[in-house]
């Protein structure tokens, strides 16, 4: 035990993994949980909104992990030629692990910028909570936020999962 009474990292690492994918592959595997709520974060490492709100995907999947499934998507990957999808997966790893993020997590393998314009996003955080019938409920982003307030798990997305999982 660390002395915070935590168990060390290490003990966690067998249960975080991180699978490298494209956006296409990444909705195949959140196709794959028709019949449940399922919520995908869309995060970085270089995004602080990302790294304030990423616990809370992580408390929401304690919680309700037996009826929800919680899923993270990095999009550290910015396209670099020399760097990469490979080339981020220590530092995102490392993060996870940190956070024991034991759902199912995937470091992108396409460019932010191009996904972004694919998926008319203009910037992260955004999450994505799709309904038992395998559609978008809706997307959590900071362009629809309302009257210029950034989103949280804590205001919008807690509720939001709550109602779905009660109906």
């Amino acid at each position: 035990m660390e002395p915070s009474g935590q168990p060390p990292a290490a003990a966690n690492t067998a249960n975080v993994t991180l699978d490298i994918k494209s956006w296409d592959e990444t909705l195949e595997l959140v196709a794959q949980h028709k019949g449940k709520v399922v919520v995908l974060d869309l995060w970085s490492t270089s995004c602080d909104p990302c790294m304030v709100e990423f616990p809370h995907l992580v408390e929401l999947h304690k919680q309700h992990g037996d009826k929800l499934v919680c899923m993270s998507a990095s999009c550290d990957y910015a396209g670099i030629k020399s760097k990469p999808p490979e080339s981020y997966r220590d530092h995102v790893l490392e993060f996870l692990t940190k956070q024991n993020a034991t759902f199912q997590n995937v470091l992108l393998n396409v460019e932010s910028d191009v996904l972004f314009e694919k998926i008319e996003l203009a910037s992260i955080p955004a999450v994505y909570v799709f309904g038992v019938d395998g559609k978008v409920a809706k997307r959590f982003d900071n362009d629809n936020a309302k009257s210029g307030e950034d989103f949280t798990y804590t205001k919008d997305i807690v509720p939001f999962v709550e109602k779905l999982l009660a109906e």
